[in-house]
């Protein structure tokens, strides 16, 4: 089942994480009830989405992520849900987008997103360890998810690594 979060310009402008909170409280509570299992949580991974919905000019060709409001928007949801990304619609291009509204980067029409690769580098380890200590407090197996999220970037981290983290 998919979860849409739909983004209005006043949730934008006035930073309101209302949208998400409506759809991400009740999932947290869910699954941390007496009876939940991490299957409860786990069912609810990568069902995320955005719909956005900000008002543009026709001659205002900039991407979602190179408008500042949007942009200020997730890095506010970055710092109240920062192992959202648990959550996002992957296959989509969820997680794509929401690594753009976070880490530097120019748009290529040909080529579309090239991240700073030392912006991205950071980023990717900073949600690594974020990850990696939220998905071990739920006990969640967290190995080929982590290797899955950083693989979507082009980096290929080593198993006894993650491991690492995890101990």
């Amino acid at each position: 089942m998919t979860h849409t979060i739909v983004l209005q310009l006043d949730h934008l402008i006035r930073l309101d994480l209302s949208s998400v909170t409506t759809i991400v409280e009740p999932l947290l509570i869910e699954a941390t009830q007496p009876k939940a299992s991490s299957n409860e949580i786990v069912s609810y991974e990568q069902t995320l989405s955005f719909e956005i919905y900000y008002p543009r000019s026709s001659t205002d060709l900039r991407e979602l992520s190179e408008i500042p409001e949007v942009r200020l928007w997730f890095i506010r949801l970055d710092s109240v849900y920062p192992w959202i990304p648990f959550f996002l619609d992957w296959k989509g291009g969820e997680l794509a987008r929401y690594f753009a509204m976070l880490v530097p980067h120019q748009f290529s029409r040909t080529e579309g997103i090239q991240y700073n690769p030392e912006a991205l580098e950071i980023f990717i380890m900073h949600k690594l360890f974020t990850l990696s200590d939220w998905l071990k407090l739920r006990r969640i197996p967290s190995i080929d998810r982590l290797q899955s999220m950083a693989r979507m970037f082009g980096y290929d981290l080593d198993k006894d690594f993650l491991y690492s983290l995890l101990c």
